[in-house]
């Protein structure tokens, strides 16, 4: 292979030529290339065989550590679960049995009508993602998408994804894929289409060149100008009404746009300037360029190569794969000098075809022109940099954008919301980790041994260090040495220099103080000294434990510390447990699991961030009126309290409610939310106390998660919710109403937050409730306001 260009690493395998939709915007069977007809219904398992082995020859060849096979068609389900199950077995099983395997990430993209349960079942086997073609709502997947007698297929296809989302199938949703029509409402088929809960969605703009130019609104045919952007104006469409939607899922147009902005690779083989490492093979072997392609001229995607015959680094050497691996240099002069070059690279190449322009000895010139789209893509692409600019404004000086930002004001908040959050936390844990470090280093030889071993591993394995920093309890530990370096112990942190050498797999020696018999490296365990040292063996594993840290979760839920080992843990209202017995941690591990599995189950808006954020469970001693307890660290991030409820829902309730407290407070790290020089007491109706204003912004945040626990279970029909959906949504409402928006103390932040709560909660107050309900949710509201009691009452508005 040779090395100038870039390996193959995505493989589109034709395993069916035939297809049994009739879609009239298809590629494959309405363009000028009509090579589908000389090719066998389905690929051979002689084929499937060469192929499989040509792509682990190919991956070892470039060392490659992911290799990506999406099985493909015309319809690959046509092939059947046996001929399907051959295939994936004749590609998986040569990559296996190479010494150093790559990552193999199987995926499937099929129109959906002919899938069931066993299709799903092959798949779940493999661990073999699945994607699925549609358009939008019945009118705008029925533009295009028929059967061959011209009915309809919608309501298959959304059998299909009720299946697919189905919690037994869950995890192989990959997402959907839409093919832009600028006739159908941008905003009605957004709507559609995130109506099925995809975790991803391509926008693909329909397949045109300037021979054979797209439909404009007119109707007529031609090339995008500035003065008709109408695709840009479609697509901004959609991109606003995602943005209004906190960016529920990916939208790999626009998230490849965002990416490039801010110096990031492309993430979609239409945008950007990155080499293309796709490569396609038909059913009967034959290696071929991109499937767009053949909507340039008959042949435009052949090379003359097959797996039987050929490595696939042959491919490589092919002209027109050759133009799409030199990046800017392959491109016009007119893109070369675009200000959104590095964002749009040119466009699709396929798109940018125009036959005219052809060399007697080849096409490669031919493909040297702007994308016919050219007008859209300039135009959605400074649109997005002008909104993007704005976030940035209102994010200035943290790594929370505005649409990540409206997530979690809407008491939400994703995988790559949380993210962000836990990015700024990252930066404040270094920031302490050097104030602690260096102040204890000062004080003792045994902490200037750690500090400096500290100091090594984060020259050569930053990230170890930052995954032992990153536990919640860390923030004391640090804040403790600042404040009083002279008490603080130097065994704390020994203990965080051990674990992130532990985690960079190395071994390690420290000497520790006369009186310390054990350290603790936090998330790994207490281990003992001996000699007046603590040691790492070979590998950065313990030379002696004295009890292990202990995790529940893995398959059932997030995997989280049970932590009752740090003694920096001792930082909520009640007492933390001691260390637990193996019959108490079974019943944490049971109780977890069952609560996570409802949360999973009809919670799963709350899942992503809870995956994402929640690292530390401390139990807690129960709450001597029987309550149930739990808390939150302010500066302990992603760590819970918890007292242990006999009740799975209960603690399901507990995991959502107290997460929000750790989200908010991390928020309150990055922005200012409030005048911190408002020293007024607020009634607060989840508390005996009254509460200054974070106190009141933190348990309303909160307790817009309470709301909406309670209205789901309402909703799916348990009636002892309705009482506390009725109670919490009532007082939680006036607590904004009332108080926080009233205050006159909120920042422009702030009132921004409680503006997304607010709005969030709005469809809650329209559900009709039972006059009864209401009745007796506002006497036990009207009961605890009498009981309030403060000795600061007059200070409470």
């Amino acid at each position: 292979m040779s090395s100038q260009f870039t390996p193959f690493r995505q493989f589109v395998v034709k395993v069916h030529s035939r297809c049994d939709l009739a879609c009239d915007h298809c590629y494959m069977y309405e363009a000028v290339d009509q090579g589908w007809r000389r090719q066998p219904m389905v690929m051979s398992a002689d084929t499937a065989a060469a192929l499989g082995r040509r792509i682990a020859e190919h991956a070892a060849e470039g060392r490659l550590d992911l290799v990506r096979v999406v099985l493909h068609g015309g319809e690959p389900l046509l092939a059947g679960v046996g001929r399907l199950r051959e295939i994936i077995e004749a590609v998986r099983e040569p990559l296996l049995a190479l010494p150093e395997p790559p990552r193999l990430d199987l995926r499937i993209h099929t129109n959906g009508v002919r899938l069931d349960e066993r299709f799903l079942e092959l798949f779940a086997e493999f661990h073999l993602k699945v994607g699925i073609s549609l358009d939008g709502d019945r009118s705008a997947n029925d533009r295009h998408r028929r059967y061959a007698n011209g009915n309809s297929s919608h309501a298959q296809v959304l059998a299909a994804l009720e299946l697919l989302r189905s919690p037994r199938y869950r995890h192989l949703y990959a997402g959907i894929l839409c093919t832009v029509d600028i006739a159908n409402d941008p905003v009605a088929v957004y709507r559609a289409v995130a109506a099925e809960q995809p975790p991803r969605i391509d926008l693909l703009l329909p397949h045109a060149t300037w021979d054979c130019p797209p439909p404009r609104p007119d109707g007529i045919s031609r090339p995008s100008t500035s003065a008709d952007p109408a695709y840009a104006a479609w697509l901004l469409a959609v991109y606003e009404a995602w943005n209004a939607d906190g960016r529920p899922f990916g939208i790999r147009l626009f998230d490849s746009i965002h990416s490039t902005l801010r110096g990031g690779p492309p993430l979609t083989e239409a945008l950007g300037v990155a080499p293309s490492d796709v490569l396609v093979i038909e059913t009967d072997g034959a290696l071929e360029q991109a499937d767009s392609l053949k909507v340039a001229f008959d042949g435009a995607v052949d090379t003359g190569l097959r797996v039987q015959d050929h490595p696939l680094s042959a491919a490589t050497v092919n002209a027109q794969v050759m133009a799409r691996q030199n990046g800017p240099d392959g491109l016009s002069g007119q893109c070369r000098s675009c200000p959104v070059l590095t964002s749009c690279g040119g466009g699709l190449f396929a798109h940018r075809y125009r036959g005219s322009d052809a060399d007697p000895d080849g096409s490669a010139a031919a493909f040297r022109n702007p994308s016919v789209y050219c007008a859209d893509l300039l135009e959605l692409i400074q649109s997005i940099q002008k909104a993007e600019s704005a976030d940035m404004a209102f994010s200035a000086g943290t790594t929370v954008t505005r649409a990540h930002f409206d997530e979690l004001a809407s008491g939400l908040g994703g995988t790559a919301a949380i993210g962000e959050l836990a990015d700024t936390q990252a930066s404040i844990n270094r920031t302490l980790l050097a104030a602690a470090g260096q102040a204890l280093a000062e004080q003792t030889t045994e902490g200037s041994w750690a500090w400096q071993l500290l100091q090594i591993l984060d020259e050569k394995h930053p990230a170890a260090v930052a995954k032992a920093v990153s536990h919640p309890f860390f923030r004391a530990a640090a804040f403790r040495a600042i404040d009083d370096p002279v008490s603080a112990h130097p065994g704390t942190l020994i203990g965080y220099a051990l674990a992130a050498a532990s985690h960079a797999g190395l071994a390690a020696e420290l000497p520790v103080p006369l009186d310390t018999a054990s350290v603790y490296l936090p998330g790994i365990g207490l281990i003992a000294t001996a000699d007046g040292k603590a040691a790492l063996e070979h590998g950065g594993q313990p030379r002696e434990f004295i009890a292990r840290s202990r995790y529940v979760g893995g398959e059932d839920g997030p995997r989280v510390l049970l932590e009752d080992l740090d003694e920096q843990r001792d930082a909520f209202q009640l007492p933390p447990t001691n260390r637990l017995t193996d019959d108490e941690f079974a019943h944490w591990a049971a109780a977890y699991g069952a609560a996570w599995q409802l949360i999973k189950r009809q919670y799963g808006e709350y899942v992503p961030g809870l995956e994402a954020g929640l690292r530390v469970i401390a139990p807690l001693m129960q709450s001597p009126d029987g309550h149930a307890a739990s808390g939150t660290a302010r500066q302990a991030f992603g760590a819970l309290g918890l007292a242990l409820p006999a009740d799975p829902d209960v603690l399901a309730l507990l995991l959502i409610h107290e997460f929000q407290h750790v989200k908010l407070g991390a928020l309150m790290d990055m922005f200012d939310l409030y005048d911190s020089s408002d020293t007024r007491l607020y009634y607060a109706p989840w508390r005996e106390d009254p509460r200054p204003l974070e106190g009141l912004l933190q348990g309303v945040y909160a307790h817009v998660a309470v709301v909406d626990f309670w209205r789901r279970a309402f909703q799916r029909g348990d009636a002892k919710a309705a009482v506390h959906f009725a109670r919490w949504r009532a007082q939680t409402w006036q607590a904004i109403e009332q108080q926080l928006e009233t205050s006159g103390s909120l920042t422009e932040h702030g009132a921004h937050l409680v503006s997304g709560l607010k709005a969030a909660m709005a469809p809650w107050m329209e559900i009709p409730l039972a006059a009864e309900v209401l009745d007796e949710a506002s006497r036990k509201g009207d009961e605890h306001r009498s009981a309030f009691r403060s000795s600061e009452s007059s200070a409470v508005r």
